[in-house]
């Protein structure tokens, strides 16, 4: 059996522990401000991030990992091993296309587009790794995750339209009435793009209900290896989900992890996310 590397890049928002327990290969987007470039999460923080947001008054640009980084970490690969990436989804970011660039050189690179961000493609990296050490072989493994990745339920709660609005994603005129409002939206992620599902009014605790709702209803089809509450700097609030999910789940372990440097950008502090699969519905 050839041996299977898997490769990320670090929008998946994985823990340090789970990344080191599963061999799991992470490769850094960029962060631009100015003439500052950052590897994420290597060279800059998230709690820095926000620190330069607020010195800039305006955003970083954001960057894609190029296809001469992906050509070099494929060939430091023995040819007589597989290769597995899975990143940022295609619709989100380059990095994907760059990745396929890079692998028309390598017939022992497996490409698998996540059609997610954030701990969303962490869950989708963590059922490959079950797969590998299962033994299945890297074609087997492409196969079942074609089944997985619709599957996979990412949904967050935003507590500042500021980020939305700075990034392009929020006019002005709709950030005004909904910080007058209160509007905490729901993005979710359907068919590969961020959509705004629901915009609960008030407190940030409506929000965070709405995404135990979600649970709530999916209850009977959990996917019952991982869970994930993803925040930027929502400590507190990660506390109370995982406090309320302990009492709703069966899943072998609800991981609490921080939303990179890049996701953070687009979405702003306190933002939290219950990510998880579900299972095919029975018929």
């Amino acid at each position: 059996m050839r041996k299977i590397n898997i490769i990320t890049d670090s929008t998946s928002d994985l823990s340090p522990e789970l990344i080191a327990k599963n061999e799991i290969t992470i490769l850094p987007l960029f962060v631009h401000f100015g003439e500052e470039t950052y590897r994420d999460g290597i060279d800059i923080t998230t709690e820095a991030l926000y620190e330069k947001v607020n010195q800039y008054k305006s955003l970083p640009k954001s960057a894609a990992i190029p296809p001469a980084q992906f050509h070099q970490t494929f060939a430091s690969f023995p040819e007589e091993e597989d290769i597995i990436f899975t990143g940022i989804g295609s619709n989100f970011s380059a990095t994907f296309h760059n990745a396929t660039i890079a692998a028309e050189d390598f017939p022992n690179v497996y490409l698998i587009d996540s059609a997610n961000l954030s701990s969303g493609i962490g869950l989708i990296v963590l059922k490959i790794c079950k797969y590998r050490d299962q033994g299945c072989s890297a074609q087997e493994i492409i196969q079942k995750m074609e089944d997985i990745i619709p599957n996979v339920r990412t949904q967050f709660a935003i507590n500042t339209l500021e980020y939305l609005h700075m990034g392009g994603r929020c006019s002005g005129t709709s950030r005004i009435f909904g910080t007058l409002l209160s509007i905490k939206p729901i993005i979710r992620v359907i068919d590969g793009q961020m959509e705004v599902a629901k915009k609960p009014l008030g407190k940030f605790n409506k929000a965070l209900q709405v995404l135990l709702d979600y649970v709530d209803h999916d209850l009977d089809i959990l996917d019952d290896d991982y869970m994930m509450v993803t925040h930027s700097l929502a400590g507190e609030d990660a506390n109370y989900l995982i406090s309320q999910l302990k009492n709703k789940v069966k899943v072998k372990e609800i991981v609490e992890t921080n939303a990179s440097g890049v996701i953070s950008t687009h979405c702003g502090p306190r933002t939290i996310g219950i990510l998880y699969i579900v299972k095919n519905r029975a018929k």
